[in-house]
């Protein structure tokens, strides 16, 4: 993804209700996950962006924190060493939650999920559904990376837009979005949105 690139814009808009910079930081990070992987392994992993206190009180750590004890000013999203840190902790199971401000509060969160009204596309797993579920229930907005190297984002309960980071996963590809929907494309990925 070039400088300057626009390409997230209509994921990262302010209707999302959470900071668009760091949705934008979060959403180039998970697809350097789902591009990269970890060790020659695809890895799956998913990021919850906003409304943090409330995001925190329907999850649980399901081992002890990673990022428990340092400081706020090294944990920011946009920090390159972070960003390597965070790739290593996708390694491991669970969630990881940023605050508005870009801060990565907390890694490998079990997120209580709930699935009454909730409509997935099929073939979609847990994780998606823990997305769906915690960005139905806070205002925060979920962004899954799958170990088939798709990210996929949710709000208000929705599955909103799906990226492949590669253009030739793109060759013969259906999307799971259902309705109207655009399609954007640059050098490295394709974003898949539902029109709103």
């Amino acid at each position: 993804m070039g400088k300057g690139t626009k390409i997230f814009d209509e994921i990262c808009s302010e209707r999302r209700g959470v900071n668009t910079a760091v949705l934008e930081q979060t959403v180039a990070l998970a697809v350097e996950i789902a591009r990269e992987g970890r060790e020659g392994r695809k890895i799956g992993t998913l990021f919850v962006v906003g409304d943090t206190e409330t995001v925190m009180s329907n999850s649980r750590p399901m081992i002890l924190d990673p990022l428990q004890g340092h400081p706020d000013d090294a944990k920011h999203i946009n920090d390159p060493n972070v960003r390597e840190t965070l790739k290593e902790l996708a390694q491991l199971d669970g969630a990881f939650v940023v605050s508005d401000e870009g801060i990565v509060i907390s890694a490998a969160r079990y997120i209580d999920s709930v699935s009454d009204n909730l409509t997935l596309p099929l073939g979609l797993g847990s994780r998606h559904m823990a997305a769906a579920s915690v960005s139905s229930r806070t205002g925060a907005v979920a962004v899954a990376v799958s170990e088939s190297s798709m990210v996929r984002v949710f709000d208000n309960g929705e599955l909103i837009s799906e990226i492949i980071p590669e253009l030739w996963m793109w060759n013969g590809y259906n999307s799971s979005l259902k309705g109207k929907v655009s399609t954007r494309q640059d050098d490295e990925v394709t974003v898949i949105s539902r029109a709103e």
